[in-house]
């Protein structure tokens, strides 16, 4: 994993004005065109059941331990990202008016912060941008847990009974990764 070759890529694909996540092998760009901003289909999606979540402890920004199962019953959005990386960056408002608006109703944000500096890198930059949701550090292992991160961000959406409902890689329009979340928050348990 090259965080710099990242960090290139991303900042290439931004300036071009591309939706992008960046590959961690090699460094290149996936890149795709923004989607429009015509308006979405009130549609919710059917998604399928992929496979159970892993169990993972990993340390929050100041140390504590933060695990998996201390979320079970809800609704849960793993986000591996980092503070460098423009689609990671463009995605956090979306997740912070989520988590105001669906906390009450069981929707837990976690984002799992990739940023080799460690929490002095995360810590300014999660106060200074508002993250109202739970941060930890991540590592190979949880990275590998997940079944590999091929680039960032890469999300995963976890129902109430621990089973991953969608993954994504690169940044998704906040109305359209939404309407995922609600119809998994609407699901009866």
């Amino acid at each position: 994993m090259n965080f710099r070759q990242l960090a290139r890529c991303a900042a290439l694909a931004a300036a071009a004005g591309l939706a992008f996540a960046c590959s961690r092998s090699g460094g290149e760009a996936v890149a795709a065109e923004k989607k429009s901003a015509a308006a979405p289909s009130a549609a919710a999606p059917a998604l399928p059941r992929l496979a159970p979540a892993p169990a993972w402890t990993l340390k929050d920004l100041n140390g504590a331990p933060v695990s998996m199962a201390q979320f079970k019953g809800k609704v849960v959005v793993v986000d591996f990202w980092a503070t460098w990386c423009p689609p990671c960056r463009a995605e956090i408002p979306g997740y912070i008016e989520m988590v105001r608006k669906h906390g009450k109703d069981g929707l837990v944000i976690v984002g799992i912060s990739l940023d080799q500096g460690g929490p002095d890198v995360v810590k300014p930059f999660a106060a200074k941008t508002g993250i109202n949701y739970q941060l930890v550090m991540g590592d190979d292992a949880v990275v590998a847990a997940f079944g590999g991160v091929e680039g960032i961000p890469t999300t995963f959406l976890i129902d109430r009974a621990g089973i991953i409902r969608d993954r994504k890689v690169g940044a998704e329009e906040a109305e359209s990764y939404e309407r995922k979340v609600l119809a998994v928050l609407g699901e009866k348990s």
